[in-house]
């Protein structure tokens, strides 16, 4: 019966013309057991050459289908629309730079064909990444595991195999900001992890900046917690207490025939609690802001080309 099972596997691209046929091609050489389908998303490359590429291998391949969004909407939402719309029985995800190795799939699947519904995988080796990387990746794990609900171990990745059952619960899911890592691990499903070795990009650059990192950590921390608003409460109990010691300090200073500071104290002062004020209004900016995006219901992506829900002519 195993040869009835379909995998499918998504791939979100976006300005990664070079590596779309070398990753097909390194799938195809694993000979996986199963029949196997790649579902390629095109998240709004700026560059006509990756939707050229996905044209011309989906043509070559009758296995190869992708769909094209209208614009980025960012590497969260081309991995959701993936799951969204795929058929298989487990779905799994993987980046399109060949940095997650395709040689990894049969282990995946092994432990899939074991029982577990969720197969998580971990980076123990970065590749050929600069210090800043590093740093960054590191500081990353630290924040969220810090300050959300969700502990997240240090190098996993979006490349990871979900059931049915769990891509079913996912397709459920309607989050505007979204972060997969860790609604991997609230779904509750079986879970194991695999190690492996980050392959080093053949072609092209990350397209992850510190921005999207940071955006991406802020997101995680926002969906599983509530601990930056108690950060805000804390916050102000410190600020408060600072206030009343410096009060009972210019009293004690005024009475005892003291010089009370000027100016320079003054500005300090000021300076350090209209900026302690204007953190906890940020926090609580972007906890409201969450709700009323969300509450306008829009799309969380837009399609424009589809082939994969057109007949397989192949």
């Amino acid at each position: 019966m195993k040869d009835t099972k379909l995998i499918t596997i998504v791939i979100p691209v976006y300005n990664e013309a070079e590596n779309i046929a070398a990753i097909v091609e390194e799938i195809i050489h694993i000979h996986l057991k199963y029949k196997y389908e790649i579902l390629f998303v095109n998240d709004g490359s700026s560059d006509m050459q990756t939707y050229q590429f996905l044209q011309e291998v989906a043509q070559k391949y009758s296995f190869v289908r992708y769909i094209s969004f209208v614009k980025n909407f960012g590497h969260q939402l081309a991995l959701k629309a993936g799951l969204d719309m795929a058929k298989g029985d487990c779905v799994i995800s993987m980046d399109g730079d060949l940095q997650h190795p395709p040689s990894l799939l049969p282990a995946m699947i092994q432990k899939w064909e074991e029982g577990y519904e969720i197969v998580i995988t971990k980076r123990i080796n970065y590749g050929k990444v600069g210090i800043f990387k590093k740093i960054s990746s590191y500081l990353y794990y630290k924040t969220i595991n810090t300050l959300s609900s969700i502990p997240l171990e240090y190098g996993e990745s979006d490349f990871r195999l979900l059931d049915k059952k769990v891509v079913d619960v996912f397709k459920k899911l309607n989050e505007i900001d979204l972060f997969l890592r860790g609604l991997t691990r609230w779904v509750g499903f079986k879970t194991t992890e695999i190690a492996f070795n980050a392959e080093n990009r053949i072609h092209g650059k990350s397209k992850y900046s510190f921005n999207k990192m940071l955006r991406l950590a802020v997101n995680g921390i926002i969906s599983f917690s509530s601990k930056p608003l108690y950060f805000s409460i804390y916050a102000g109990f410190i600020c408060s207490s600072s206030s009343i010691l410096i009060l009972i300090y210019t009293l004690i200073s005024l009475f005892s025939g003291h010089v009370v500071p000027g100016w320079s104290s003054t500005l300090i002062i000021i300076s350090f609690f209209s900026g302690i004020q204007l953190i906890i209004m940020g926090i609580f900016g972007l906890y409201l802001s969450r709700i009323f995006i969300q509450s306008k219901n829009r799309p969380l992506y837009i399609i424009g080309e589809n082939t994969y829900s057109e007949p397989n002519e192949g």
